[in-house]
């Protein structure tokens, strides 16, 4: 009897540890991995740019356009990142009521260190520009008139 009551035990302890381990292990399920983090939220400002970025998104504006990533800016462990999004040219002058503007698809890549971004955006195969940005510094646009 003595041997069962052991072995009964044992194994209530094994079955409690191993509960234990998998509620350690479930709110790793889902995560982004270790590896990846998103761009600090906030504004980050530069000479004809501003990103403003939450958690979930990002607005961008230039001198003549804006643009719109509707995704997280995930870092990849070196500080890279490439994303979607779109950009929308913009023009001087008065905006007819008729005047319909699509968007058009592009991408944002480039690489963070520290508070200063170096960010490319491509639409198609054509560069529109690479910009320095820092975070929280203010943005020199010129808005098209």
């Amino acid at each position: 009897m003595p041997e069962r009551m052991a072995r009964s035990t044992l194994i209530k302890r094994l079955v409690i540890v191993l509960l234990a381990s998998s509620n350690l292990l479930l709110p790793a399920v889902g995560q982004a991995t270790p590896d990846a983090s998103s761009l600090a939220t906030g504004s980050w400002g530069g000479e004809h740019i501003v990103l403003d970025v939450s958690g979930k998104s990002a607005e961008v504006e230039f001198d003549c356009a804006h643009g719109q990533i509707t995704q997280p800016m995930t870092i990849d462990k070196h500080g890279d990142f490439d994303v979607a999004g779109t950009f929308t040219p913009e023009h001087g002058g008065p905006v007819r009521r008729d005047e319909d503007t699509q968007p058009a698809s592009a991408r944002y890549s480039g690489h963070v260190e520290g508070d200063t971004i170096r960010l490319t955006v491509t639409v198609g195969k054509e560069t529109v520009g690479t910009f320095t940005l820092t975070r929280g510094s203010r943005p020199i646009l010129t808005k098209c008139r």
